[in-house]
């Protein structure tokens, strides 16, 4: 595994971590709903240096996804990818900070977003580590 690969995992293992102890809070459901996103996107641009693919600078969960897709089919859901990705852009806007279209993540909600990018998590990190163990 390269070694920037391993940095982007430690930062996404870190975004994990901070989404973990945010789930405990339901007035910070907003706050651990944008850690799932940081995550998801670190992990998808581990996946992009491991794959010597150019980085592509984009918070874009589709479109990081799109470049890593063929080499690590990770996610069945595209619907959760798209409404996390939703996260990011509406936490850019003061008026909507962290908030869906719907508003903002009920706990559920915000959990399910916490193991959708565990799972993305270490679906890629196994994938990187057999790829790199068998190469």
């Amino acid at each position: 595994m390269k070694a920037i690969t391993r940095e982007w995992l430690v930062r996404a293992a870190d975004d994990l971590a901070a989404a973990d102890l945010l789930l405990a809070r339901d007035d910070l459901t907003n706050v651990a709903a944008f850690h799932a996103q940081q995550a998801v996107e670190k992990t998808l641009k581990a996946a992009i240096e491991e794959l010597h693919l150019d980085l592509v600078r984009t918070p874009s969960l589709i479109r990081l996804y799109e470049l890593v897709r063929a080499h690590y089919p990770v996610i069945a859901d595209l619907d959760t990818l798209d409404r996390l990705e939703a996260v990011y852009i509406a936490v850019r806007y003061p008026g909507e900070m962290g908030l869906l279209p719907d508003g903002k993540p009920l706990p559920e909600e915000a959990t399910a977003f916490y193991h959708f990018a565990q799972d993305v998590y270490q679906k890629v990190q196994s994938s990187i580590e057999t790829f790199a163990q068998s190469a």
